[in-house]
């Protein structure tokens, strides 16, 4: 379910791209998520709000237009009629420019125009709000605890729920810190944090051991958690620590 619902958020930072500005940051094409709701959402397509999300819970497509919500069944449905019906909404909304599937980026898997989406799991689905919330959680208590400015957002290309925040003083610090997919450096869930001066990533191999999590000093520099067995007090306390030894 994990990598369905990869390859369905990328209808949404598709939106991003053929509607909004192009962001340097790639910005435009990063999502929220509703811990109400269950489903990630896109910034506002136009002037009036409307809005193209992907439901955890229903395992659905949805448009949102005039506080009105048009729902897509991805259960059943291929890849190409997940588009023909995005290009109906968004020519329905009167959106300026055409909705074109095209990334920027390449993902660890393909999609051709036959791949059909199926419900294979919704228990799994279940567990993936479940992590979804509490990265949204622990990463929203962890800011305000230090006093600093972030917005919350999945980045559609690693799929990672993540903050970026500079500290307020001389240092020059900024930090990055987030939820991520499984992948080669961890096969679960994994929280993160890593430090930066200007684009480098700060050197952790001195840093001594964390009291739950471990620094990584190749490749990614940073601290890594996975989320198995794990709480919000658990994931605040390794976002702490490491924070205290970038900082010192």
């Amino acid at each position: 379910m994990t990598t369905q619902m990869h390859l369905a958020a990328q209808y949404l930072a598709a939106a991003g791209i053929s509607f909004l500005e192009n962001k340097s940051d790639d910005s435009h094409t990063n999502l929220g998520f509703s811990t109400d709701r269950g489903s990630l959402y896109t910034r506002p397509l136009n002037s009036s709000g409307d809005l193209l999300s992907l439901n955890y819970h229903l395992f659905t497509l949805e448009w949102t237009s005039h506080n009105t919500i048009k729902t897509l069944q991805l259960n059943g449905t291929s890849h190409a009629e997940v588009l023909q019906w995005i290009r109906r909404m968004a020519k329905d909304s009167d959106l300026d420019s055409p909705y074109t599937y095209a990334l920027h980026y390449e993902l660890p898997y393909t999609i051709t125009d036959s791949y059909i989406y199926t419900l294979k799991d919704i228990n799994r689905l279940s567990q993936l709000i479940a992590y979804r919330k509490l990265s949204k959680f622990a990463i929203q208590e962890f800011l305000q605890n230090n006093q600093l400015s972030s917005e919350i957002r999945i980045w559609p290309h690693h799929f990672d729920t993540g903050a970026f925040a500079s500290l307020e003083d001389e240092s020059g610090l900024a930090i990055g810190l987030g939820l991520a997919i499984p992948d080669t450096m961890c096969n679960d869930y994994y929280f993160y944090i890593s430090g930066y001066q200007g684009h480098d990533g700060l050197n952790t191999s001195d840093f001594k051991p964390l009291t739950t999590g471990k620094w990584y000093s190749e490749g990614f520099k940073g601290a890594v958690l996975p989320i198995s067995g794990v709480d919000k007090t658990t994931i605040i306390a390794f976002f702490e620590e490491a924070f205290t030894a970038y900082k010192n």
